[in-house]
């Protein structure tokens, strides 16, 4: 037995966490790379970070095609003015998502529930209530999904698991749920997730397999993989997802739709399964910026059931939205974000694309530094980790062989880190968000790739998530700064997957992101694309 087994049996058996020899072999394997990551945030600075950590990445290098796509995609907004026109029906829109529902899931894997009948009933009541001039908002009358993380009354919250959510109460609706309802918006049902939000699905499980909507042989993202993939192929007009280091950002950009992770404590995490509570956040994905405006309108303030929502007042985001760009300025992180993180050419063309766009309507765009990125990457990654080890301790202990084989995987991994790791973590946390709000002095957005590629195949996935260890990330480090980032669609890749770019905003100032978002979104139609059938 070498050293770093007998390190890592002892680690685990301070846990109680005993397995079979194949995982066991397989943790020990990686324990080095967990061990010099983490090792990597204790060599900085204890009063700040380290001059420049980036390290250069590879990836697979891609070309370009054209998608098999049309512009055909319905947004919120042009669906509730059907409603107020008399062209269109609640119970007509909630019909068609049901068909698409029939007609893609068992091939796309986006839904884990149903709730036709609670939702037929709640689309006739708000065609009666539209009738009547009763008018809730524009969110009156439209179908939406909620990522099965978050409660609802209609069905239980699984979180894709076998094992029920610890410390769980899932007999109400989650805040934003409550809120969603009382502006009239109508449940589908609870899509697909990674398990617990963080686990890659395991078959064995008998939960759907998340499929990308453009592509079933292509990796959809996650872990708010269901609701991205509903959104873009038309089973819903918007969703409800949670992002704790990308997980509304990525599937969104996967899928080529628009998601909104808020500042943190923007948006009450109420009604939430949990998987890091220092980083956790909830928020929109749909069509467009517009429709996520809508949304976050609804979603947004303080809530008292809630210690980490914010007193922050709610502005009225759509007002905000005139299309201009004029004077903003843009930051581009050059340095991580085009150069080391090794972004292949068509996404890196298409987001440059999108930036001169930008310039071309009177924005300012003026390169940025952000020396410690992949740091803040590091420092995110242990955390989120950290946090979910602590959330399921004690019961993947009692019930390992009932978590998914990628999942308790991951969460005993995640055991081998210790109290200095995450505390050392946390300072880094601090540390960025001071180098962050220095560059955002100068800046109003900063704009950056969302991901290096396109979707992968799912066979290039790494179901043990060791990559993010490896592989540069462009997601985390604003979750661990608690910014607002929205990825929108900006063009295709070589395979006619979609390609997002990322914008980055202020504290709080989800008003500026989504303008930018907005002006882009109005002189382009990547949002509206949906795949052919």
């Amino acid at each position: 037995m070498n050293s770093d087994e007998q390190r890592v049996r002892a680690l685990l058996e301070v846990f109680g966490l005993r397995m079979d020899p194949a995982e066991l072999a397989a943790i020990v394997a990686d324990y080095p790379v967990l061990r010099y990551q983490a090792d990597e945030i204790h060599r900085t600075a204890t009063d700040g970070l380290a001059r420049d950590t980036s390290k250069p990445k590879v990836f697979r290098a891609v070309g370009s095609a054209d998608p098999a796509a049309s512009v055909t995609g319905v947004t919120i907004e042009a669906a509730a003015a059907a409603l107020r026109a008399g062209t269109s029906s609640a119970r007509e829109l909630v019909t068609a998502a049901f068909a698409r529902i029939d007609q893609l899931n068992d091939r796309f894997g986006a839904y884990v529930s149903t709730f036709r009948q609670s939702a037929i009933a709640a689309a006739d009541q708000a065609d009666r209530e539209l009738a009547r001039g009763v008018d809730r908002g524009p969110l009156h009358g439209i179908p939406l999904n909620i990522k099965d993380v978050i409660a609802t009354v209609e069905g239980p919250t699984r979180a894709n698991s076998r094992v029920p959510p610890p410390h769980w109460r899932g007999d109400r609706d989650a805040t934003v749920v409550t809120r969603l309802r009382a502006a009239g918006a109508i449940v589908l049902g609870k899509t697909t997730t990674n398990e617990f939000a963080l686990g890659p699905n395991d078959p064995a499980s008998g939960f759907p397999m998340p499929r990308n909507a453009w592509s079933d042989r292509h990796y959809a993202g996650g872990s708010s993989s269901g609701a991205a993939i509903a959104v873009a192929s038309g089973m819903s007009l918007g969703a409800i997802a949670t992002d704790t280091t990308g997980s509304i950002r990525h599937p969104a950009a996967l899928n080529g739709v628009t998601g909104l992770k808020v500042s943190y404590g923007r948006v009450p995490i109420t009604g939430a399964v949990p998987l890091a509570a220092s980083l956790d956040t909830v928020g929109p994905i749909a069509r467009s910026a517009r429709d996520c405006a809508l949304l976050l309108q609804v979603m947004a303030g303080v809530d008292p059931s809630d210690p980490a929502s914010s007193v922050q007042p709610v502005p009225n985001y759509l007002a905000a939205l005139d299309g201009s760009v004029r004077g903003l300025r843009i930051g581009l992180p050059e340095r991580y974000f085009y150069d080391l993180g090794n972004v292949a050419e068509p996404v890196a063309r298409a987001v440059r694309a999108a930036v001169d766009e930008l310039r071309s309507a009177g924005a300012v765009v003026k390169e940025v530094a952000l020396p410690n990125a992949d740091m803040a990457r590091i420092a995110a990654t242990l955390v989120v980790m950290s946090e979910a080890f602590a959330y399921h301790r004690d019961t993947v202990v009692a019930r390992w062989d009932e978590y998914g084989v990628n999942l308790r995987g991951l969460l005993a991994r995640a055991a081998l880190f210790t109290a200095a790791d995450y505390i050392q973590a946390q300072r880094i946390a601090a540390a960025f968000r001071a180098e962050v709000a220095a560059v955002m002095r100068e800046c109003d957005v900063l704009a950056m790739p969302m991901m290096p590629t396109g979707a992968r195949l799912l066979d290039e996935t790494d179901p043990t998530m060791m990559d993010r260890y490896s592989s540069a990330s462009f997601n985390s480090q604003w979750n661990l700064a608690g910014l607002p980032a929205c990825a929108i669609p900006v063009g295709f890749d070589h395979a006619g997957m979609p390609v997002s770019m990322q914008l980055v905003g202020r504290p709080f100032d989800e008003a500026t992101v989504l303008r930018v978002a907005d002006a882009y979104q109005r002189g382009t139609e990547f949002h509206l694309m949906v795949p052919d059938d």
